[in-house]
């Protein structure tokens, strides 16, 4: 790669699963725009987050840290001001740096206004000492018209009528609403009479887009463009859900219609699962706590498809017009563009939907495409070997032709095959203590192989686990745990992760909201 710095769009979606890019195999909608890039560039099938819930896994991207040395534990739990940030090291090289979007390294539901994410919507776009974690311009959205955002003042400002056609997200309890809607009663789903100008991901390209004819060409930059969907409340605009008939949709490989047969795979796994599935254990706060996952009817679940391929199908459409303006910006060979998101979707796999304390695929597999500049000359290239969002902090450093920074702990992604043979492993962690339950997994990822570790907690005894074949069995439905075969397998992937764990640090943060 040449030693000249380029500009760098970043771009997040949020709660994507890896099935639903066409160029992964989605069989439901289509993602044109995000295709062109894994075909022009590199695309990468076995990346994974290392934490499965949105604060975790962004303030690893931010920090190019696991959460268990950056602190954010959970969600709800600030990411602290004084972290490690990638986006400091490229301004103070010389970048200009804006995030557009959904940040969430701080919680949403801090009423007092504690955090700058809480109160940037009502001072403007630039923080109040030139930067934030060194974005020196912050225009934020989140999930519809909730939230103390710019996105949701914006709304209220300019088009208060289009409030009611959003999902309420909070019950009268402040809990995750489990109230259904659609057509099939299906939790947390909306008809949206929105019109699509209006809605959330075109703000934001929208306003990214502003942003970039803001600045001179010659200047470089780092924008990261962060996209609210298709994490739910599932309420694309109406015009745009009649793209798609959920009645058409064919149910997820992973949905297994037999109820005594998805019963089975459940009790075969560690316990919180099949507890979480028949209502009788809720351990997270990352989905309806009302709501019990065996009432989901395939119906319900073909809606839920539907809305979600529609959510991402508008998503691609406004990369689109982002990538017309840098095009007539005259910067298109000198911009690598990432994409990616900060974890998967259960989205009716083993029945359930939503995420939580489950580690496999439909959460850990990620969508992620590097299209280096064109400027580089990159062979475009598929790499199969296990990467991580913890990877993606150097590979910014990498582009801006910085170099990796000590306290960082994944190295830039690998660009072709060679490159990848070093990458042989990933580890995701989760730890959650919420509604009187603690649960805490430690995971580590092979090409081949994901075994997950239970340390003890309200339900488990340290004794559980999860190991899964993702050659033979790449629905993780057959739990090897027990397995004598798998013995040996079994140790030497323990050993492997407990070598592989990062040191935690000293001080445990404090959960100061529930998201």
């Amino acid at each position: 790669m040449s030693d000249k710095k380029r500009k760098i769009l970043f771009i997040t979606t949020d709660q994507q699963r890896f099935d639903t890019l066409s160029v992964n195999g989605a069989v439901v909608g289509s993602t044109p725009v995000i295709d062109a890039l894994a075909r022009e560039g590199i695309r990468y099938t076995s990346a994974r987050p290392q934490s499965v819930v949105c604060m975790p896994s962004r303030s690893t991207i931010l920090t190019g840290q696991h959460p268990t040395t950056h602190g954010v534990w959970m969600n709800g739990v600030a990411l602290p001001i004084d972290a490690k940030s990638v986006v400091s090291t490229l301004k103070d090289s010389g970048y200009r740096t804006a995030l557009i979007g959904k940040a969430h390294f701080e919680p949403y539901l801090n009423l007092d206004e504690k955090f700058i994410e809480n109160y940037i919507f009502n001072i403007g776009t630039t923080p109040p000492s030139g930067s934030h974690r060194g974005f020196e311009h912050l225009e934020l959205a989140t999930h519809g018209a909730i939230g103390r955002t710019h996105y949701s003042k914006w709304l209220i400002q300019n088009h208060p009528e289009a409030i009611p056609g959003f999902y309420t997200v909070l019950d009268e309890s402040l809990n995750v609403s489990a109230k259904g809607g659609g057509e099939n009663g299906a939790p947390q789903v909306a008809i949206n009479p929105i019109d699509p100008d209006f809605y959330h991901t075109n703000w934001v390209a929208e306003r990214t887009i502003d942003w970039l004819n803001s600045l001179q060409k010659e200047e470089d930059w780092f924008c990261w463009m962060s996209f609210p969907d298709p994490h739910h409340p599932w309420d694309p605009p109406q015009e745009a859900a009649k793209s798609i008939n959920w009645r058409d949709v064919p149910l997820p490989k992973g949905y297994v219609e037999d109820k005594t047969k998805r019963e089975s795979i459940l009790d075969a796994k560690p316990r919180h699962w099949k507890m979480w599935y028949d209502g009788t254990l809720v351990s997270n706060f990352e989905s309806p706590p009302k709501w019990v996952p065996a009432t989901l009817t395939p119906d319900q679940l073909r809606e839920v498809v539907a809305l979600n391929a529609v959510e991402c199908q508008l998503i691609d459409e406004a990369i689109g017009k982002v990538l017309k303006a840098i095009d007539d910006k005259g910067w298109h060979d000198e911009v690598d563009i990432i994409f990616t998101t900060d974890h998967g979707d259960l989205q009716g796999d083993f029945g359930l939907m939503f995420k939580g304390p489950y580690h496999v695929d439909a959460l850990m597999r990620l969508p992620l495409i590097w299209r280096p500049a064109p400027m580089e000359h990159v062979q475009p290239a598929v790499i199969d070997e296990p990467v991580g969002l913890v990877n993606l902090a150097a590979t910014f450093t990498k582009i801006a032709g910085i170099g990796t920074q000590e306290w960082m702990e994944g190295d830039p992604l690998p660009m072709n095959p060679v490159e990848s043979q070093k990458f042989n492993d990933v580890l995701t962690e989760w730890d959650s203590y919420i509604f009187n339950v603690d649960v805490h997994l430690r995971t580590i990822s092979t090409k081949d192989f994901v075994l997950t570790l239970y340390l003890p907690g309200t339900n488990h005894d340290g004794t559980e686990g999860e190991l899964y074949s993702l050659t033979e069995d790449p629905l993780q439905q057959v739990n090897l745990w027990d397995d004598p075969s798998f013995k040996g397998l079994k140790s030497d992937l323990i050993t492997q992760l407990k070598q592989r764990w990062p040191e935690p640090r000293k001080d445990k943060l404090d959960m100061v909201a529930p998201v």
